[in-house]
């Protein structure tokens, strides 16, 4: 009986093979001399089979197959994922700019459903939700063998509406419940502001926040570097920022790097393998730059920073990145679905590898305040000693407890109304910033001489 289930069954799965050889020319490169894969294959049809007939609840084939198909991508890799009628249809959403959600991406680390960061400017950003926070339950779905575009499903919704996240954090005793309003997603990519370098203001260095790699990136980062032809540096922030477009991260490189590879691709089918090399023209190729760099800096944002890093244009400051560079294609299989498959995975110019590693900064700061009066704590030789107590007695005698002129300048810097101006008690609230804005000045120094 078995004997003859086996002939038909291997004749039937062979007359499939052989449609889909014909249909698809990716199939053709298969390697067909494998004895052990019609073992595999007639494996895999007998369990179908079984199920078919014997499971407790009935199934179609169709049903069984499409779950077969959803097991066998996520189980290749975190990125690689079947996608059913309606994922396959919504999956250029987040690449439009404007979405309905939380504003938070999210990627697969050791199996667990990670924050990769929260955009800014968003409600998960203003709910307190941060980059490396693991997601523990979806309203009350968990989260356990769930797969990105699952999640990425159940926190998509109507704006307006409500949606609790139970995270766990680095440092606290038990999760957390987070509740989120959702909203549209409108995000702007590119911001910036200037910080001075002397009390006149006529030097100052350009800090450029980069939230995501959209289509807008380079020109506004090109429209910015129009606007202060004289500045003496750039602070380029790439803090919890998650990718987006190749094109953009290279295009980007390419106003600061002016030749050499600036990243590659490899994978196993030759097509995939593709590199990316720097343009003389129009690259200014002197601009000290610092970049900013943390957990939630991922994919695209990692291809910038390392390739800056490699060709020692820039050091990194921060913490170590997330650690995502690997690529993926979509292809239809079907009037209505499609496989998302990762083919190559991208390379520095060194030739390290981003995926699973991250890029590893230069200087790592972690983030919190500077202590700003122990920092700016007068130092005072012995000689001069007895006469700073005297005028310091005389001014408690004449009721003088503070300096009238620093006051006002304190008072002026911290109620500043130009929010394109980062003032000096800002960046101490940010040690990050201060460490990348102290070695910039290095650069800057070491430019002059």
């Amino acid at each position: 009986m078995y004997k003859h289930n086996k002939k038909l069954i291997a004749t039937s799965f062979l007359a499939v093979c052989a449609t889909l050889f014909i249909s698809n020319p990716i199939a053709l490169e298969a390697k067909t001399s494998d004895g052990n894969k019609l073992d595999a294959y007639l494996k895999f049809t007998r369990v179908l089979n079984l199920i078919e007939s014997q499971y407790v609840d009935e199934l179609n084939t169709t049903t069984l197959i499409d779950k077969a198909l959803k097991g066998l991508l996520s189980n290749l890799d975190a990125h690689s994922a079947y996608m059913d009628a309606k994922a396959f249809k919504d999956l250029n959403i987040q690449t439009k700019g404007e979405f309905g959600g939380l504003g938070i991406v999210v990627g697969m680390k050791k199996g667990a459903l990670t924050v990769i960061a929260p955009i800014d400017d968003t409600p998960a950003k203003k709910a307190g939700i941060k980059a490396g926070d693991i997601i523990l339950k979806i309203d009350n779905k968990s989260t356990l063998g769930m797969t990105i575009d699952e999640a990425v499903k159940l926190m998509r919704g109507k704006p307006k509406t409500k949606i609790t996240l139970t995270i766990v954090r680095k440092g606290k005793n038990k999760p957390l419940k987070i509740d989120i309003i959702r909203d549209i997603i409108k995000i702007e990519s590119v911001k910036h502001k200037v910080i001075y370098l002397d009390k006149d203001k006529k030097e100052k260095v350009i800090y450029i926040k980069i939230a995501s790699f959209d289509s807008k990136v380079v020109d506004g980062v090109k429209y910015i570097l129009q606007q202060y032809p004289k500045a003496k540096g750039i602070i380029l922030d790439l803090r919890n920022n998650p990718g987006g477009l190749l094109n953009q991260a290279t295009g980007l490189l390419d106003l600061f790097i002016d030749k050499g590879v600036l990243v590659s691709q490899k994978g196993r089918v030759k097509r995939e393998n593709i590199v990316y090399k720097a343009h003389e023209k129009g690259t200014n190729k002197d601009i000290p730059i610092v970049t900013l760099v943390n957990g939630g800096s991922a994919s695209a944002s990692e291809i910038v920073s390392g390739a800056l890093q490699d060709h020692h244009r820039a050091p990194i400051i921060g913490e170590k990145t997330f650690g995502k560079g690997s690529v993926q294609i979509v292809v239809p299989i079907g009037k209505e679905d499609g496989v998302k498959l990762t083919v190559a995975r991208y390379y520095l110019p060194s030739g390290r590898t981003i995926q699973n590693k991250g890029v590893t900064p230069d200087i790592t700061v972690y983030p919190g305040e500077v202590p700003k009066k122990k920092a700016n704590e007068f130092q005072i030789k012995e000689a001069e000693l007895k006469k700073h107590l005297e005028d310091e007695l005389a001014k408690v005698d004449n009721n003088k407890t503070e300096v009238k002129k620093d006051t006002n300048t304190t008072t002026s810097d911290n109620n500043s109304t130009n929010s394109k101006v980062i003032t000096q008690d800002e960046i101490y609230k940010d040690a990050q910033l201060k460490s990348a804005y102290d070695i910039l000045k290095v650069l800057i120094l070491q430019k002059g001489k």
